[in-house]
C-alpha cells in the first residue's frame, strides 16, 4: 500500500476526502454522515475486489452494476433516503473527475518548470 511521508495510507486519505465530498454534495447531516461513512468504505472495498477479480470487462461491468444496485437499494436508501441514495455514485464519479483534473494540472505545472532543450546545451 502506498504511504505518504507521515506513514498514513494514501488510500485512507483519499477515502476520507471522498467521504467529505459526498457529505457536502448530498447535504448529509452528522448522523447520516456517521452512518454512511463506514458502509461506503465497505462498498469501496467490494468495488476494488470486484475490479480485481473479474478480467472479462463485460462481466466486471455487470458485477459492478449489481454491487451498486445492492448498496443503493439495501444500504444507502435506509440511511439517506431514495433521492440522495440514487446520487451517491454520480457524486463519487464527480469526485474522481475532480481529482484527475487536479493531477493533470499538477503534471502540466511540473512540465512547465522543467528546463527546455537538450541537457548538453544547458551544461555548456
Amino acid at each position: 500500500m502506498a504511504q505518504d511521508d507521515d506513514g498514513i495510507d494514501v488510500n485512507d486519505k483519499m477515502q476520507d476526502k471522498l467521504n467529505e465530498y459526498i457529505q457536502k454534495r448530498l447535504g448529509l447531516n452528522r448522523n447520516e454522515a456517521n452512518r454512511l461513512g463506514p458502509v461506503f468504505g465497505r462498498y469501496l472495498l467490494e468495488l476494488r475486489k470486484t475490479r480485481r477479480d473479474f478480467s472479462d470487462p463485460l462481466i466486471r461491468q455487470q458485477r459492478i452494476a449489481e454491487l451498486r444496485l445492492r448498496y443503493r437499494d439495501e444500504i444507502f436508501r435506509p440511511i439517506i433516503g431514495e433521492q440522495r441514495a440514487g446520487k451517491v455514485f454520480m457524486v463519487e464519479q464527480e469526485f474522481y473527475q475532480h481529482v484527475r483534473e487536479l493531477l493533470n494540472d499538477r503534471r502540466e505545472k511540473l512540465q512547465d518548470r522543467r528546463p527546455k532543450g537538450n541537457i548538453r546545451n544547458m551544461i555548456q
